[in-house]
């Protein structure tokens, strides 16, 4: 609904080893999406928020076709009818992308999957350490083994285990990791009640004759 345009959006998947022949059948349901307009019923996408940034994603698209990737699905040339000046990209998926390419190293923040593939969940682990940011992440997998090694090696704030978009229930803080926090404090959940939170600390000394003994100004100490 939103067209990839929310910080916690799917943009970039990775597929690791054999899973990688998933990607055909991954596209094939990308074109069955419904783009139009958001109000209207049973749309998948709607457009983007302007101009400027339906040109900035096609931008991305195509310098990723000029470094090398390959453009499976293509949604750049997409019209709706009723709604031929507004700002409508289709679903696009770009495949063989390298971690050095502008269209992964920026974020699109549009319809846009971009795709890389690894031999081995310890390239994917490497891969996903290797990025500045770490907002969030997930694995989608059915071995508990995996899954437990993912969330233990991965250094990203927030990680879904078969969740695509893993961000926490509200009594859980936003946790963002790397260049995805700045600050002291997360916000909601637990960190954010801290951050408005005063600490008070109180240091006390009871004995058993404090309450028959009268005034005394002997400094306390332990017997």
């Amino acid at each position: 609904g939103a067209a990839g345009q929310r910080c916690m959006a799917l943009s970039t998947a990775v597929f690791v080893g054999e899973t990688k022949e998933w990607i055909n059948d991954l596209v094939e349901k990308a074109k069955k999406l419904k783009v139009n307009a958001g109000h209207i019923p049973k749309t998948d996408l709607g457009p983007v928020i302007s101009p400027e940034a339906k040109q900035r994603i096609l931008s991305l698209v195509e310098s990723g076709v000029k470094e090398g990737a390959k453009l499976v699905l293509d949604g750049r040339g997409c019209k709706v009818a009723g709604y031929e000046s507004g700002n409508f990209v289709g679903p696009t998926i770009l495949t063989d992308v390298k971690p050095h390419m502008k269209c992964y190293t920026e974020e699109i923040f549009g319809p846009v999957l971009v795709i890389l593939t690894v031999d081995t969940l310890d390239e994917a682990i490497e891969l996903i350490n290797a990025n500045p940011y770490g907002n969030g992440t997930a694995i989608f997998t059915t071995n508990g083994a995996i899954a437990r090694k993912f969330t233990h090696e991965v250094d990203v704030g927030q990680v879904g285990i078969n969740v695509p978009i893993p961000v926490p229930l509200p009594m859980f803080s936003f946790t963002g990791s790397r260049g995805s926090f700045r600050g002291d404090y997360n916000f909601y959940g637990k960190a954010g009640i801290n951050f408005y939170t005063q600490l008070k600390t109180v240091t006390q000394l009871w004995s058993p004759e404090h309450h028959s003994s009268g005034a005394t100004t002997n400094f306390p100490v332990m017997k």
